[in-house]
């Protein structure tokens, strides 16, 4: 795959260390290793291999990943390699996707309150579509979802909300059968969107009692009891928004899907657009508007657009696997193969051919982190952007 013409590796490095340093003493040690980690992946700084082709002497330097989380680069293959391994797990049915909103006036005070607000955000749409599907008004039926949060939208800002995926249907009370749903129809939205409303303020009120909140600048007025009462008695008044999608067209667009999302960073290499001395310009996508016209581009100053670089993860149950053995019988099936972790297998650091003649690429050295490589390419060096982790 060809190296995008601007990454994010490439602000960190021009720009990282004044950053760092203009924001002294408010950047965590966690921030601090991620931008390292961006900075020197797929660098000398972390080592690598030289391999050469057995056939026509080609010499390639492939260096190794740093295999964060955070990193655009790295979340390709891992968003692949979590792909391969999920396939298995599609079930013959419709999928569907829907999306739980957080209000604004939720979102603004979920900034100082992640960890508790992002926690009730989960279990409160979980507990929505467990609750309707269980219905026998709607469904009857007990379904699968799997549940990802993402906590900004397309131009890096606070915008905390669910993406969740849903088999079209789900195991009868007893256990005796698979329930499908409706032909291009999930669950009521209007249903769900008020069960999520009071589930979720419900549990807002049940934290702030606790004194798992906290508040600050203008919102410092909320820590009385009276004045969040208040708070919460307004967005009792407002409709709340949830999004279901029509059907994917197929298993595989789901799991391909999922895999942009499990893997998702902030922002990808390939949106950005220009790099200068003062400012960022990347392409940015506004939902609000349909068609041709929703695809923009927005330019940041530097420093804005290295503190909107986040990243969160997701939730996965335990009983994954148990339930989908049972679901599968159901749907009579063959039993799921074992699950393969990539740590029982050999790393295979080199599996493309030679570019020029097809051959097969030998390693014929390996380099720790911060050494070059002995074996120098006598024509220009070739680096190979691969995981190699």
């Amino acid at each position: 795959m060809a190296r995008p013409s601007l990454e994010v590796a490439d602000i960190f490095r021009r720009h990282g260390a004044a950053w760092r340093d203009a924001n002294r003493g408010r950047v965590s040690l966690d921030q601090l290793k991620v931008m390292s980690a961006i900075e020197s992946c797929r660098t000398a700084a972390l080592g690598g291999h030289v391999a050469r082709c057995e056939d026509c002497a080609h010499t390639v330097i492939a260096y190794n990943s740093c295999r964060n989380r955070h990193c655009p680069k790295c979340q390709g293959a891992a968003a692949r390699a979590w792909m391969a391994a999920r396939e298995a797990e599609l079930l013959p049915v419709s999928y569907f996707h829907v999306v739980f909103t957080l209000p604004s006036a939720i979102g603004d005070i979920a900034y100082h309150n992640k960890a508790v607000i992002y926690g009730l955000l989960f279990s409160a749409s979980a507990e929505t579509m467990l609750t309707i599907a269980a219905d026998p008004r709607h469904l009857g039926a007990r379904i699968g979802l799997t549940s990802v949060l993402h906590s900004w939208g397309s131009a890096m800002t606070h915008h905390p909300h669910i993406h969740m995926i849903v088999a079209g249907g789900g195991v009868a009370k007893d256990g005796s059968r698979w329930v499908s749903c409706k032909p291009n129809f999930c669950l009521p939205v209007r249903v769900l969107s008020k069960l999520f409303r009071r589930l979720m303020l419900t549990k807002l009120a049940a934290a702030h009692a606790a004194g798992k909140l906290q508040f600050f600048g203008t919102h410092a007025h909320l820590a009385a009891a009276r004045a969040f009462t208040a708070f919460l008695a307004a967005l009792r008044k407002t409709r709340w928004f949830v999004y279901a999608k029509r059907p994917f067209a197929g298993p595989k667009a789901v799991l391909a899907y999922l895999s942009r999302y499990t893997h998702r960073v902030a922002i990808s290499n390939r949106r950005l657009i220009a790099l200068n001395e003062r400012s960022v310009t990347f392409k940015v996508k506004d939902y609000r508007i349909t068609g041709p016209g929703r695809y923009t581009t927005m330019t940041l100053d530097v420093g804005e657009f290295i503190r909107r670089f986040r990243h969160y993860g997701l939730f996965a149950s335990s009983t994954r696997l148990q339930t989908m053995e049972t679901v599968r019988k159901l749907l009579n099936l063959a039993p799921l193969a074992a699950e393969q972790t990539s740590e029982t297998e050999p790393p295979q650091p080199l599996a493309h051919p030679c570019p020029c003649c097809g051959g097969r690429m030998l390693i014929i050295e390996t380099f720790e982190a911060g050494r070059q490589p002995r074996h120098q390419p006598a024509t220009p060096v070739v680096v190979i952007r691969i995981d190699t982790s």
